[in-house]
Parts: structure tokens; sequence; C-alpha cells
């Protein structure tokens, strides 16, 4: 039993059901369609949100508590999100399968950070998007959520290396607010991406 499964397993959705406000702002401006995968996905607040936008969307988490909320959330929604257990350190990255790719403070040790963002690259359709927040390592004196471990947070350049030959739409580090259920509250530190696969 893994300490996600465990920290899902209540009632309460402990990031809220509302999406990430980063994600639901590009969402809108790029006005995309397809299909969508968001990985790490926890409780299914952003994967639900884009099968609202109309979305065909698949949400990964390796937390089986989290995706049976992700499938309760869509259900009250009134949408349809396809889940999948998976463990991103054995994950399958089909080549050219997402029209959008995202994943929203989704933390990881730093070589599987590597193997997903590799991931990623290879999973993107030609013309698609990666979109994704996440905490940096800056974000350790701020406590207002993520990983108290430096090891798990993101600097600048594995996004803006692995994405080099990509379009990069937008990047930006600093500070913003968030108020995303009980966990991430306040002030944070993060990096916010969003690239382009060239065509």
């Amino acid at each position: 039993m893994n300490s996600w499964n465990d920290r899902f397993k209540n009632e309460n959705y402990v990031y809220g059901t509302n999406p990430n406000v980063f994600l639901a702002d590009i969402h809108k401006k790029l006005s995309l369609s397809g299909d969508a995968l968001a990985i790490a996905e926890g409780e299914g607040r952003n994967a639900v949100y884009l099968a609202q936008q109309g979305m065909n969307v698949t949400a990964w988490d390796y937390a089986q508590s989290g995706l049976t909320k992700t499938e309760k959330l869509a259900k009250d929604r009134n949408v349809t999100v396809q889940t999948k257990l998976v463990d991103l350190n054995e994950a399958n990255w089909d080549k050219d399968q997402w029209d959008e790719l995202i994943c929203i403070f989704g933390h990881f040790p730093e070589a599987l950070r590597k193997k997903t963002l590799e991931g990623v690259k290879e999973a993107v359709k030609p013309g698609g998007y990666f979109i994704s927040e996440v905490y940096s390592v800056y974000q350790l004196p701020y406590k207002s959520g993520g990983p108290q471990n430096i090891e798990l947070l993101y600097k600048p350049e594995e996004f803006l290396s692995v994405f080099s030959d990509w379009r990069i739409v937008h990047f930006f580090m600093g500070e913003v607010v968030r108020n995303e259920g009980e966990l991430h509250n306040g002030l944070s530190h993060v990096i916010q991406f969003v690239g382009q696969k060239r065509e």
C-alpha cells in the first residue's frame, strides 16, 4: 500500500475538485480538443475538467483510491474519464498518441522526472501540447504545499533541456498563490511550462 493510496482514501478531495487555475487558463487560451492524458492525476480534478471541455481524457495514477475518486467525480459531473493504474517507473509511452498531456504537481525523484519528461516528449502528437505546473526547488521555505524534500522538486533546466527543440509557448518560474483543497494553500514558488511539439 503506498502513501498516496492512503492519502486519497478519505471521502474529501484533499486538493479540492476544481481544476488547477493555470491549467484552466491555458487550456481555454489554446482551445484544445482531442485526446488528453493526465499523469500523476491524483483524485481527478484536472482530468474531469478537461472532460468537461470536451476532451477524451485518460488519467494515470498509481493510487487506486485516487482513480476511484476520479471516476466518482466524473460521474458527478456527467462526464467520462478513462482511468489507468500506472507506476510511472514502468509506464509505456506510446509514440504520438496525445493532443494534450498534463502534469500538475506531479513530483518524483530526479531520475524518474527525467524519464517521465522524455516519455511525455515521445507520447505527445506532433502539434500537441504538454502543460505543467509544479513546485520549484525554491518552494521549501514557503510551506504552502508540495514535497518537503528538495530532491522531489523541479529545476527549470529540466523542462528547458528536454523540450529544447519544441515551441515554448509559455515558461514561468516564480511566485503564485494557490488555494487547492487542504494541501495547497498560499504563496508558492512554481514552474509553469507549456510546450508544443513541432509538426
